[in-house]
């Protein structure tokens, strides 16, 4: 079964990325995390997101389109990124998302991918 691993981290986390003392181990953690996963087989797709600050968000709200900067929600944790993985079950779908360097801080959702049409 296809699952998404969809990344969620802080303001914080983000401002990491880029800045600070800690932006080598941050970048570590992520790196072994991404060769581990890979190593393991299970990897069908993904890719890492760049900040919220870069997204613009469309609505079509009777007929007419609403284009605005920034993600839909600002909440606390935003998209990161993500892995489609291909796994027996949840149970093991979980089990890589706890191993995933933002879920201390940020947190994954795991989700079930549709069939394929």
């Amino acid at each position: 079964m296809q699952y998404a691993l969809l990344f969620y981290e802080t303001e914080a986390q983000f401002t990491t990325r880029d800045h600070g003392p800690e932006t080598q181990a941050y970048w570590g953690a992520w790196k072994t995390y991404v060769d581990e996963i890979s190593a393991a087989g299970i990897v069908r797709g993904g890719e890492g997101l760049l900040g919220p600050q870069t997204a613009t968000s469309l609505r079509i709200r009777g007929g007419s389109s609403q284009i605005q900067d920034g993600p839909f929600a600002d909440t606390k944790e935003q998209l990161a990124g993500f892995f489609v993985i291909e796994v027996a079950d949840i149970d093991a779908a979980l089990g890589w998302a706890t191993k995933a360097p933002c879920a201390p801080y940020g947190g994954v959702e795991v989700r079930p991918t549709l069939p394929r049409m």
